[in-house]
C-alpha cells in the first residue's frame, strides 16, 4: 500500500471514529434529556399526588372538625351541676347505666386505647371519663363483628377504653363525661362523630389528665 493510500485509510478511520463519538455523544444527550424529562414527570406526579393527598387529609380533618361541632343525634346529656366529682370509697349508686359522671374512685381505669374483656369497676371508669376518655360498652346483644370492629377502633385511639356491660339496655353504648349515645351497630356514623367530639372534648372536667398508669383489671 502506498503512503497516499495509508494516509487516506488512516483519515477514513479517524473520520469513522469521530463519527462514532459524535453519535455516542448524541445518544448520551438524548438519554439525559429522556431521563430528565421522566424525572420531571415523576416528580410532578409525586408533587401532584402529595398535594392531592394533603388536600384530602385537610378535607377529612375539616369534615371531622365540622362533625365535632354538630350535636350528636340521639345522644343524652346531663348538666354539670348534677355530676359531682368527689373521690369516694366503695360503690356509687349512679342514676344512669353506664354512668357518665359523678362521684368516683380515686383510681382511674387505664384508658390509653385499652380493651377490657371483662366488666370493670364503674367508679374507676367514671374517673377515666373525668380525664376526657370515651368509654365504649357492650352486652350480649352486640354482634361479634361489631365487638371486633370497636375493639380495633379503641385499640388505636388514646383516651378510650372498652369493656362488656351486661346490664345496660342497648347493645352498644358510648359514654363521655355528661354525654351518652346508644347504637345498635358499630358502623353507625354517630360512633365516629361521638369519638371525634368527646375524646378530650370540651366537656372534659380535667383535660390532659393521665389515661395511663391506672388500674388495668
Amino acid at each position: 500500500m502506498s503512503k497516499t493510500s495509508k494516509k487516506a485509510a488512516s483519515a477514513a478511520r479517524r473520520a469513522k471514529i469521530e463519527e462514532m463519538r459524535r453519535a455516542e455523544k448524541a445518544r448520551e444527550r438524548r438519554n439525559r434529556i429522556i431521563t430528565i424529562s421522566l424525572s420531571a414527570v415523576i416528580v410532578a406526579g409525586l408533587v401532584g399526588w402529595g398535594g392531592y393527598a394533603l388536600n384530602r387529609a385537610n378535607e377529612k380533618d375539616e369534615q371531622q372538625a365540622a362533625a365535632a361541632k354538630e350535636p350528636v343525634r340521639g345522644e343524652k346529656s346531663w348538666p354539670k351541676k348534677e355530676l359531682t366529682q368527689n373521690h369516694v370509697q366503695g360503690t356509687v349508686d349512679y342514676p344512669m347505666n353506664p354512668p357518665v359522671g359523678g362521684d368516683h374512685n380515686q383510681a382511674w381505669m387505664t384508658c390509653d386505647g385499652t380493651v377490657y374483656t371483662k366488666a370493670i369497676g364503674k367508679e374507676n371508669a367514671v374517673h377515666s371519663l373525668e380525664h376526657g376518655a370515651v368509654w365504649i360498652t357492650y352486652n350480649d346483644k352486640a354482634s361479634e363483628d361489631d365487638i371486633k370492629a370497636l375493639s380495633d377502633r379503641v385499640s388505636t385511639t388514646p383516651y378510650t377504653l372498652m369493656s362488656p356491660e351486661e346490664d345496660q339496655s342497648g347493645p352498644i353504648v358510648l359514654s363521655a363525661w355528661g354525654r351518652q349515645l346508644s347504637v345498635t351497630e358499630a358502623s353507625d356514623p354517630r360512633v365516629e362523630q361521638f369519638l371525634s367530639k368527646y375524646v378530650q372534648g370540651a366537656q372534659t372536667p380535667e383535660p390532659g389528665a393521665a389515661c395511663t398508669g391506672g388500674l388495668t383489671a
